[in-house]
């Protein structure tokens, strides 16, 4: 293994591309201390900390895309949430709108195109998210309203410049990420995804021993230590679960027609291959979906405080008290919502691929099924069948953390942050693989 490692550094492009993608991870961590001028990070984040639970759920989502740069309230401190809503909503109207669709099916050349309409959506929604978040600091009394309101002539500038410099942040991280993927190792926005739940690990490990230490004694002590050993097994559990599952696939026979020319003449022949039907295809999107459709309420709920409007403020705070983390209804409704979005999610994206019409343009077919239609009933009925695995096992994942208590802000995160880790792991060293085979190298897995 260490072999393998050290003979990454003995090309010289390889060695090139790691070295670049360091330098760029670290100067977007420099830039993540740079807080927002005329907001006082320290005084921000002990009110956050201390205040609203429910809140706590909301920013501890969100500063998982930005590596504890919400908390400082950086530049950055939106991360690459916006970015990524973007992407989902354009896989989601993809298969809606017939020009979309239409561009997908272009090629490399399509896909570029549509890679450029999600960076021109991510601009006005990191605008509404960073006004949103500003105008839910400012209802909660952490932002004096005199710093954030465009309806006031003292503070229009001040407002306007904190807008432009968040939705800035978000921009500069996604160039940052693209510069990755083009000259380094690739999968930019994952790496600095991935980069973030680094830096907030050694946070989270304090953290539990500092909650685990409670009381006095040798008592106290041991406790602590079982209940760390405790959770350092179930990580490495979920951990080693979450690569099988993620490496796990169903692999479709698949025959293409071929033609071979030989001294009597040419014969046709065929050549046997398969369709890799991942059991988890859909990654950390439905956890995305389910907690930002748990959070709305709370969100909701501390906008309508003020308002004249108290039936619907009444209704909105009983539905974040119904829903609070801390109560086991949250969990059972997670973990459901979990599990639907994933079977959402599995069966867009499979529907945008159009499996079943590409192998019959290439002459292509499954022994036994006809081509067209029934190739496609019988790819849908496969899928839908892996997926019900894959759902499940989301659903139980991300409703563990409660096994080891509830309501903590680092609880929440868990179950994305490992789907992350070993996503950006494995691709990154499938990436390695790749370039060290193409320079005729043996593989770095192999």
């Amino acid at each position: 293994m260490w072999t393998r490692l050290r003979s990454i550094w003995t090309i010289p492009d390889l060695r090139n591309k790691i070295l670049f993608t360091i330098a760029m991870l670290l100067i977007f961590r420099i830039v993540a201390y740079v807080p927002v001028p005329g907001i006082d990070p320290q005084s921000l984040s002990k009110f956050v900390s201390t205040n609203n639970s429910g809140l706590n759920q909301l920013f501890g989502l969100l500063d998982v895309f930005s590596g504890g740069s919400l908390q400082n309230f950086s530049v950055v401190a939106m991360g690459l949430y916006p970015y990524i809503t973007a992407t989902i909503v354009m896989q989601l109207l993809t298969p809606i709108i017939p020009k979309l669709e239409a561009m997908q099916r272009e090629g490399e050349s399509g896909r570029n195109r549509l890679s450029q309409i999600s960076r021109y959506i991510t601009v006005p929604l990191a605008l509404l998210q960073a006004f949103g978040q500003m105008a839910l600091l400012v209802s909660i009394g952490a932002i004096p309203a005199t710093q954030f309101s465009l309806f006031n002539g003292a503070s229009f500038l001040p407002t306007l410049a904190t807008l432009v410099t968040l939705t800035t942040g978000t921009m500069f991280l996604v160039w940052l990420g693209e510069l990755i993927t083009e000259n380094g190792i690739g999968n930019g926005i994952s790496l600095i995804i991935f980069a973030n739940i680094l830096v907030k690990i050694p946070q989270t490990i304090g953290s539990a021993l500092v909650s685990s230490s409670g009381g006095s004694g040798s008592g106290a002590n041991n406790g602590s230590f079982i209940f760390i050993g405790a959770i350092a097994i179930f990580v490495l559990v979920v951990t080693f679960s979450m690569v099988y599952v993620y490496l796990s696939q169903r692999r479709v026979p698949v025959q293409y027609p071929t033609k071979r020319r030989f001294m009597s003449g040419e014969r046709s022949g065929q050549t046997t291959t398969y369709i890799p039907l991942q059991i988890n295809s859909a990654g950390m999107i439905p956890i995305i979906f389910a907690q930002s459709i748990l959070l709305l309420p709370t969100v909701l709920a501390n906008y309508l405080t003020y308002s004249s409007n108290k039936g619907l403020a009444g209704f909105f705070n009983g539905a974040r008290q119904l829903l609070d983390p801390s109560t086991t209804q949250y969990w059972v409704t997670f973990g459901v919502l979990v599990a639907l979005f994933t079977f959402f999610y599995a069966t867009v994206v499979f529907q945008q691929q159009n499996l079943a019409e590409n192998l019959q343009k290439q002459g292509a077919y499954i022994p036994g099924i006809r081509p067209g239609p029934p190739t496609a009933e019988y790819l849908e009925k496969i899928l839908n069948r892996i997926t019900l695995g894959g759902a499940l096992f989301l659903g139980i994942v991300s409703v563990a953390p409660i096994l080891f208590g509830t309501g903590s802000v680092n609880q929440i995160p868990t179950a994305a942050s490992l789907l992350i880790v070993v996503g950006v792991v494995l691709d990154t060293m499938k990436q390695l693989e790749a370039q060290m085979v193409m320079r005729n190298y043996s593989g770095f897995l192999s």
